[in-house]
């Protein structure tokens, strides 16, 4: 059902930079806008790695929808949106449309960032965010860290503390999302899946 949500300043001008800079990612968090330059090369290759390691695990069948791009509508403000990186859905997800491609916390089972140069965007501020719309699991890939972090199981609008992996361990997909899964770091951090299953 979509809703419509009256136009703020923050919004329209949101609304008019996505316009001027198609290839870039608008989001609003607590009040302010973010706006960031398109991805590098391995960084897509990490999310293309992430589609198939999702279709292969059968994600489709249990009931789920995987994707790179698409917008999570945010309790923290009433403009608040992001764009995750890539975002694990329910297949129904499509009823939750609040408004302009953005959908219902609710319909999210799990969203991963792959850190960039707003490093603290995707390891404070979008923790606070998503824990507090209730997103079951949220795994940041650290690549200043070199490490990969698992929040879950968000209680009050917070994670507890994560849980850190690092090169050659792989990151198990919580049961909460609905399929059995393993990431592994490496590949999250350098987009490079050839040979890992």
């Amino acid at each position: 059902m979509a809703v419509n949500l009256d136009k703020s300043p923050l919004a329209d001008a949101a609304e008019r930079i996505c316009k001027e800079l198609p290839a870039h990612r608008v989001e609003i968090l607590n009040g302010c806008m973010s706006v960031t330059q398109p991805p590098g090369g391995p960084h897509q290759e990490s999310l293309t790695w992430l589609v198939e390691k999702f279709f292969r695990a059968g994600a489709r069948q249990a009931g789920l929808r995987y994707m790179q791009g698409i917008g999570l509508w945010l309790p923290t403000g009433p403009d608040d949106y992001a764009v995750p990186d890539f975002s694990v859905v329910h297949a129904d997800y499509r009823d939750a449309l609040v408004e302009k491609n953005r959908y219902a916390p609710h319909v999210f089972r799990l969203v991963l960032e792959v850190t960039s140069s707003y490093r603290t965007y995707d390891t404070a501020t979008k923790v606070d965010a998503y824990a507090r719309a209730d997103v079951p699991a949220y795994i940041i890939v650290d690549r200043t860290h070199d490490e990969a972090l698992l929040h879950t199981d968000p209680a009050d609008g917070k994670y507890p503390d994560p849980q850190r992996f690092k090169r050659g361990q792989s990151v198990p997909v919580p049961e909460s999302v609905g399929i059995t899964l393993d990431l592994s770091v490496a590949t999250l951090l350098d987009g490079d899946g050839d040979g890992d299953g």
